[in-house]
């Protein structure tokens, strides 16, 4: 008789007793932002990275839960005074924005979260591989059955948890892992896709999006986009003459490849603009054309998971 592991990380099913497992024995920690387990350090911002984060302690299949509660702390009360009410007159007020002569993005707009291509019917699959799309959690022994997935993003907000294709909303982790799904397809994704590079006959999954984050200065803007394993004797990063637009073709050491044209929210100088690999992420150091504030780092989305904007010292009004 088969059963499936329920220790977190693991999720596989197994026949003997005495097999191996690799899990997490922590429960998840959500905090400002951050994702991870608290058996282990690794931090993620987005909920994907979250999942991938490798499990860290070695033991055995289990049919029963014993991942230890999440601690509450409850801080005595303290004789706080009460907020004295502040008047109209004396509320401070946020600085006008800019005016600016760029196009700015419609607030509507919103980056999809990546789509995951169907199997082939003739795949050949590894024994105990999950689908890749989020919610699904259907291993390869049944991949006779329907692939029923979320293809939203993982919503976390002041506590609750949930998708943003979807209504509902749940408040304990693991009521979250079991939210069905609300999408349907006839076929699973248990593959990684590939692409043909047409150099040298190379191969290379193609990656659509990458996490990004920025700040800025008055006269610069320093951006991150996380890709690791960024191989620096094939990747390229360009500047085009207009000076709106980042033309990156990044490929990493373990066969993947994020290529794209970056349109950013305002005009840049080449010259005095560069960009440095290292070993989680590509940096960009932007130089400001006009010296205004960017809001936002390009303008093909208004809202990419895991964007965080942070300003420095901006110039005055």
């Amino acid at each position: 008789m088969t059963n499936k592991c329920v220790h977190k990380g693991c999720g596989k099913t197994f026949s003997d007793s005495e097999e191996e497992c690799v899990y997490h024995p922590g429960p998840p920690v959500f905090h400002e932002g951050q994702k991870g387990w608290k058996c282990c350090k690794p931090r993620v911002l987005t909920f994907d990275e979250f999942l991938t984060i490798p499990p860290c302690t070695t033991g055995k299949h289990s049919t029963v839960d014993d991942t230890p509660e999440p601690e509450t702390t409850t801080k005595p009360a303290e004789n706080v005074p009460p907020p004295k009410p502040i008047s109209e007159d004396n509320t401070p007020r946020l600085p006008k924005a800019q005016a600016s002569g760029a196009a700015q993005p419609s607030a509507q707009t919103e980056m999809k979260p990546e789509e995951f291509d169907s199997d082939d019917p003739d795949a050949t699959i590894p024994a105990n591989t999950t689908c890749r799309r989020r919610g699904c959690n259907v291993t390869s022994e049944q991949k006779e059955s329907p692939c029923v997935y979320h293809p939203g993003i993982a919503v976390f907000h002041e506590g609750s948890k949930g998708w943003s294709c979807c209504k509902r909303r749940v408040l304990e982790f693991d009521e979250f892992m079991k939210i069905e799904g609300c999408a349907t397809r006839e076929r699973h994704s248990f593959l990684p896709k590939k692409k043909a590079n047409g150099v040298n006959g190379e191969e290379l999954e193609e990656v659509k999006v990458v996490r990004h984050d920025f700040y800025q200065t008055a006269d610069k803007v320093t951006a991150s986009l996380y890709l690791k394993k960024i191989d620096k004797t094939k990747s390229s990063v360009g500047f085009a003459e207009g000076g709106q637009v980042v033309m990156l073709d990044l490929k990493t050491s373990d066969g993947k490849q994020y290529k794209a044209d970056v349109p950013l929210f305002a005009q840049i100088v080449p010259e005095k603009s560069n960009f440095r690999i290292l070993g989680t992420k590509l940096e960009l150091t932007l130089s400001k054309a006009d010296g205004q504030g960017w809001p936002i780092l390009r303008t093909d989305t208004e809202r990419l998971t895991g964007e965080i904007i942070q300003t420095g010292r901006a110039g005055r009004a």
